[in-house]
């Protein structure tokens, strides 16, 4: 990736309490994604891919066109924020990816998402 090309991201998780069934081992999780541009071009977010790792080491993939059903366009400086979920058969695991990006110039680059925990409450140190 070119240094004006820079996103940034940063992710918050929360477990969902009221839509989770521990005894039909479902675990529901709420995150919210913030991504920046923090470089000096203006870029179109098109398309994800997610690594989903539950606590028995099980990984799905997931790949799709944008993020909530938006391809956001961020201008230098400029940030997008969005909530989603995902649902688990274990009380901990783990998400990472990237997101697809486009400058004006039709140049592609990836921005990653590092790696972030989904747990229950009280269940790591």
């Amino acid at each position: 990736m070119e240094p004006n090309q820079k996103i940034d991201v940063n992710v918050e998780s929360r477990y969902v309490e009221d839509q989770s069934f521990p005894e039909q081992n479902r675990y529901a999780f709420a995150y919210t994604i913030t991504i920046r541009n923090s470089g000096e071009r203006a870029a179109r977010l098109v398309r994800r891919h997610w690594e989903i790792t539950d606590g028995q080491g099980r990984m799905q993939e997931v790949d799709g066109e944008g993020v909530v059903g938006e391809q956001p366009y961020l201008r230098p400086g400029e940030a997008f924020r969005y909530t989603s979920g995902v649902i688990l058969e274990t009380p901990v695991g783990s998400m990472e990816g990237s997101y697809r990006m486009v400058d004006d110039d039709q140049e592609e680059f990836d921005a990653d998402v590092p790696p972030f925990t989904l747990a229950l409450p009280h269940t790591l140190h």
